[in-house]
């Protein structure tokens, strides 16, 4: 007699699109960013790495790894204008992390 298996409704990509996103947003400073961004863009506002500097009190270096790291995870979208690197959250990457996290809480 062979068992199936239970049908999982996680698929792969969902569990590496978490793993992924989960990672870029393991460390407080790219959670603060992260939200500095979404809050500026919520209120039309451009931002470029300059605006991320003054806000925070972190090196320059320190904040071009972090939003580095956001893009990568696709959390982040850039655009450059001229000499200037604006960053803007990507919706759609966000509402696919909260989906596949619900699928995960509902094993």
């Amino acid at each position: 007699m062979r068992l199936r298996k239970e049908i999982d409704e996680m698929q792969e990509k969902d569990i590496l699109l978490i793993a992924r996103i989960s990672d870029a947003l393991a460390h407080p400073a790219r959670i603060k960013i992260f939200r500095f961004i979404m809050a500026c863009n919520k209120k039309r506002q451009p931002v470029c790495n300059k605006d991320i500097v003054e806000e925070f009190d972190y090196a320059q270096a320190t904040i071009s790894q972090h939003v580095k790291k956001l893009t990568q995870a696709g959390l982040l979208q850039v655009k450059k204008q001229d000499r200037y690197s604006y960053y803007y959250v990507h919706l759609g990457t966000l509402q696919e992390y909260i989906n596949a996290t619900r699928k995960f809480e509902n094993m």
